[in-house]
């Protein structure tokens, strides 16, 4: 019983102290940060085609592949449970899929976030301080708006923040 109540005092003191702090002192992924999913994992590729009939014979099955013009890229995606891969093969050489490829060889890129309000993180991003490679949205494939975290801010990681038409 003693332990109980103990346990009870030490609860409740936890939920007014989380109820008294300030936003700023609360931590990034509790403040107005909610992220939906891990969307996908982007995998840069030199050709397309060789790169689907690898992970074909790795038992994977493409279900889309659509050019992003935005992105100067054509992607084909393989579904796994709820996420996706995104193979990713640059359309010109200004590209930064085929500027990575370039310096870091094919492998993968980025990982992709689900959000529910991009412009909502996007402007809390810039408030917290956050390096964004693009300060408004651009449109990506399947009808997404995106940008992304640089990786200088995500501990060498470049994350793609994504949020689907309604």
């Amino acid at each position: 019983y003693q332990v109980s109540k103990f346990f009870l005092r030490v609860f409740v003191s936890i939920l007014r102290s989380s109820r008294t702090a300030t936003a700023k002192d609360e931590p990034l992924w509790r403040r107005d940060f909610q992220m939906k999913k891990i969307d996908h994992i982007g995998i840069a590729v030199k050709n397309l085609d060789e790169a689907i009939k690898t992970y074909q014979k790795l038992g994977f099955e493409v279900s889309d592949i659509e050019e992003v013009p935005s992105q100067k890229v054509k992607v084909a995606f393989i579904e796994i449970g709820e996420s996706k891969i995104e193979l990713l093969e640059p359309t010109s050489l200004e590209s930064t899929i085929a500027k990575f490829i370039e310096k870091h060889g094919q492998g993968m890129h980025h990982l992709a976030i689900e959000v529910d309000d991009i412009e909502k993180k996007i402007k809390f991003l810039k408030d917290a301080g956050i390096n964004l490679i693009y300060q408004t949205p651009k449109p990506g494939a399947h009808g997404i708006k995106m940008t992304f975290i640089h990786p200088k801010s995500a501990n060498g990681v470049l994350i793609e923040l994504c949020q689907y038409p309604k």
